[in-house]
């Protein structure tokens, strides 16, 4: 069983840079996807990002060239570091693990409780 548990959210201007983490309580790198969603009130939970067994990274178009998914494997830690935040990024980002890099939320296996980014 895998426990992940996000934190560094919070508030920042438009155009500002957030890091969110993602802490996991295994070594997941060698069997799991890795990947951030977010969810806003009303909508489905969507892909951010994803990190596959072999370091692979795949990035939304609406956060390419701002956001960007990076591990520490010493640490068992996901980062996203998002940058040129705008209003539309604010929604609950959550951390996943799954048996591969799926797209739709519902395949994947274990989730953190989420972090909030809001972006005024």
């Amino acid at each position: 069983h895998v426990q992940l548990v996000e934190s560094g959210g919070g508030s920042v201007q438009a155009g500002g840079s957030l890091r969110i983490s993602c802490a996991a309580s295994a070594y997941t790198e060698s069997s799991y996807c890795m990947a951030w969603f977010r969810q806003v009130p009303g909508k489905e939970r969507e892909r951010v990002a994803s990190s596959d067994s072999d370091g692979t990274t795949t990035v939304a178009r609406s956060v390419e060239g701002r956001f960007t998914l990076s591990r520490d494997n010493a640490k068992n830690t996901l980062y996203l570091q998002m940058n040129s935040l705008k209003p539309e990024d604010t929604a609950t980002y959550y951390c996943a693990a799954g048996w591969d890099c799926y797209v739709n939320a519902r395949d994947y296996k274990f989730w953190g409780q989420g972090t909030q980014v809001t972006v005024s």
